[in-house]
């Protein structure tokens, strides 16, 4: 599958942020210091393992912000498999500004490759189902926007990108206002017709109240077992959405889709994928 991208300049704020850190007040010193300045390479982003690829337009902005005369071409783009010994991509130009952009191009990639194929291994097990996989706000501080769009490359689907995104009523939320009723009676007083409301509930007999309030278009059913998982899904009856969250992982989600859920949210894709080995390889021009 192809992918549209998000425009550089969206991405490119994070990406400075990440070059700047690394490279410190003074820059690349060892590169600086044992590197000619005319020394030309052609290095190349090979991957040490089979994977699901994400990060192939991060990490060529990184190098592009680096230094804007290196050509970049991308061999298997973000959202498609490689195998181990691939090459992900070439960067040609100058050797100095390839090794100073080379660690931030590969956290970048190997993080985001293995959300992507973490992502991959969790819809697999929904084959054959209308049940779809989807991220949650768990993601690394300043990094949501790029492991989200890892998610997708994975085969996935994106829940909020901000708490502005949707009104989504967590326990915590009807505790604080007083049960089922009082939070949806209130977002039905005052929420726009622009904003989808989710809720969350962990019985049947609060999903019963929120059928009967009404104002929900999704419901969130939180840490139920399978059964009660499906009872819920009768319960509702096409009325609204329903996704399964809370101790989902890649060993249950096959029983779970099984259930009729129309989504299932799992932290575990942004906050718990091991990074994926990538190498950059050199080859002297």
């Amino acid at each position: 599958m192809s992918f549209a991208t998000v425009p550089d300049l969206v991405l490119e704020p994070m990406i400075r942020n990440a070059l700047m850190e690394d490279l410190g007040s003074y820059g690349d010193i060892t590169t600086r210091t044992v590197i000619a300045a005319d020394t030309l390479y052609e290095a190349a982003i090979n991957a040490r393992e089979e994977a699901v690829v994400s990060g192939m337009q991060v990490a060529a902005i990184a190098f592009r912000l680096v230094d804007p005369s290196l050509e970049i071409a991308i061999q298997i783009p973000d959202g498609q498999c490689c195998q181990k010994g691939d090459t992900l991509m070439t960067i040609k130009g100058s050797a100095a500004s390839i090794l100073s952009g080379e660690r931030v191009a590969l956290n970048f990639a190997g993080r985001l490759t293995g959300i992507a194929t973490m992502t991959a291994a969790f819809v697999a097990e929904t084959k054959g189902t209308k049940t779809r996989v989807t991220c949650t706000r768990k993601t690394t501080p300043g990094l949501r926007l790029v492991e989200k769009l890892a998610v997708l490359h994975g085969g996935g689907f994106n829940h909020r990108f901000s708490l502005s995104d949707a009104i989504m009523i967590k326990d915590n939320h009807i505790a604080a206002a007083g049960g089922i009723r009082q939070v949806l009676e209130a977002t039905n007083a005052t929420a726009s017709h622009m904003v989808a409301v989710e809720i969350e509930v962990d019985r049947l007999d609060q999903l019963a109240e929120v059928l009967d309030v009404g104002g929900a278009s999704v419901v969130l059913l939180d840490n139920m077992d399978n059964a009660m998982l499906g009872e819920a899904v009768k319960l509702v009856a096409g009325r609204m959405k329903t996704e399964a969250s809370g101790n989902v992982k890649l060993d249950r989600i096959a029983s779970i889709a099984s259930t009729g859920v129309d989504y299932i949210s799992s932290g575990a894709l942004t906050h718990s994928a091991p990074t994926i080995d990538l190498g950059l390889d050199f080859d002297e021009v």
